[in-house]
């Protein structure tokens, strides 16, 4: 597959033209995917200097920080650290779980986000597991009482990422589901979809009304350890104890940082090119979501070259995404009534993009048809798929305003989200050369469209 890739960046070479004059917006996107390096300056350089970036912790600010100092270097204009308060959670530095009884061994494991601590040392209780969420949903009220919940809810890896649909509420309420049935404790299966000892961390919430209880991730092997452990012991129970120590540090100061390449009429609405900079504490967060804010960036840049465009066009490096989408919600809030013209993110890793998909393909079908042909030769196809964009474009949302995916392969990106593995080395530099020339031909494009999209009621 590897080869693939490098034969179609080789091909992408021959196509460039060699004009050393100001290029043309197909000569720029086709010069990003043969030579781009600007993606990963960024990727590599916030990945060494700063690492991990827990929202909302000193380690965040440190990410935004560099960010500003990078974005005024590479020519950005109007770049700004636009602050806001969260509530914060930290992960603390005590994560053990081990199997007591009948078959004693340790697992691996990382407390979701949002978890409470147990107590100090611990606490044991035997294990009921429910092969599906739908089983736990069907579990009567008060029978998970003193005992700790296993949600095996495997995920399966799928291009599109559909698979994160359907195994994510293991996640996203199944610890507040157990703890509402009476559970003092639930660990998961991983949302992912790799084999190794690396468990995925996540966030999880706590319906109103219900106490936080722990909850822990456990590695996909653990998982099928433990779900061994509960048939082979016969209907006897299979005991656990689980060691957490995350808390809370109550209210903190978090940020979205932005910047901008400045259009040739201001006034008009600007395009929105989004990602978020904050990651999980257990990992470099390069896939997820470094190299989103790299793309985005250097497509920006890429277009500036091709010398003014009509519109501006703003990145929004949002903060606080993996804890709550706060950044999303800041930003939408700050910035309400200011109108924007179209949004699109990048947060779903490096691999290569395979579809575009709007939220206009109906109500305005030349801007559609000239978006697909501008990134058909990268290996992009159109769909008639409804865009939803990313996570952190509220602010379009919110405006009901035109949005834009731009659909990467996802096949390995559960492989490692959210995990200790995510980091640089396992970013395919020609891959995310294809990315940056897609972003690149797209942004141009709608930077450069005079006038409004049309949208159907």
């Amino acid at each position: 597959m590897k080869a693939f890739f490098l034969a179609a960046a080789a091909l992408t070479i021959a196509a460039a033209p060699a004009s050393a004059s100001t290029p043309t917006l197909d000569e720029a996107a086709d010069r990003a995917g043969a030579t781009d390096a600007i993606a990963c300056d960024f990727v590599e350089g916030i990945t060494t200097e700063v690492g991990p970036r827990q929202a909302g912790t000193e380690a965040e600010a440190r990410g935004r920080a560099w960010a500003v100092k990078w974005l005024e270097a590479k020519g950005f204009v109007n770049v700004a650290d636009e602050p806001y308060m969260m509530e914060t959670w930290a992960p603390g530095d005590v994560m053990r779980a081990a199997v007591v009884a009948p078959f004693p061994q340790p697992l691996t494991v990382v407390p979701l986000g949002n978890s409470a601590a147990t107590p100090a040392g611990g606490l044991t209780a035997p294990v009921v597991r429910f092969a599906s969420y739908a089983d736990l949903e069907a579990a009567p009220a008060g029978s998970l009482a003193g005992k700790i919940a296993f949600i095996d809810h495997a995920m399966r890896p799928t291009q599109d990422g559909s698979g994160y649909g359907f195994a994510g509420p293991a996640r996203w309420t199944g610890p507040g589901l157990a703890a509402s049935k009476g559970a003092v404790a639930t660990v998961i299966r991983s949302i992912g979809t790799e084999n190794d000892r690396t468990p995925h961390t996540g966030g999880t919430a706590f319906p109103a009304g219900v106490s936080p209880t722990p909850a822990a991730a456990l590695s996909n092997p653990d998982a099928d350890n433990l779900a061994r452990m509960v048939e082979r012991a016969e209907g006897k129970p299979v005991t656990l104890m689980l060691e957490l120590n995350p808390r809370s540090l109550g209210r903190t100061q978090s940020g979205n940082v932005v910047g901008e390449i400045v259009g040739h009429d201001p006034k008009l609405p600007p395009v929105l090119l989004a990602c978020h900079l904050d990651s999980w504490w257990n990992g470099t967060g390069a896939f997820d979501d470094a190299v989103g804010c790299a793309i985005v960036a250097a497509a920006a840049k890429h277009v500036a070259a091709t010398g003014k465009s009509l519109r501006t066009i703003r990145v929004l490096f949002a903060g606080a995404e993996e804890t709550g989408l706060w950044g999303s919600k800041a930003y939408a809030a700050a910035h309400k009534g200011e109108p924007v013209f179209a949004g699109l993110e990048s947060d779903f890793g490096a691999d290569r993009v395979w579809r575009i998909d709007t939220n206009f393909t109906a109500s305005d079908p030349d801007l559609h048809r000239k978006l697909a042909r501008g990134v058909a030769r990268f290996g992009v196809a159109p769909s008639r798929e409804v865009a939803t964009g990313g996570a952190d474009l509220n602010w379009v949302r919110e405006q009901k305003g035109a949005l834009v995916d731009l659909n990467q392969d996802g096949t390995r990106y559960f492989d490692l989200h959210h995990t200790n593995n995510d980091t640089l080395d396992k970013i395919d530099k020609a891959q995310l050369r294809q990315n940056v020339a897609v972003w690149t031909a797209v942004a141009g494009i709608l930077a450069n469209h005079p006038e409004p999209i049309k949208r159907a009621p």
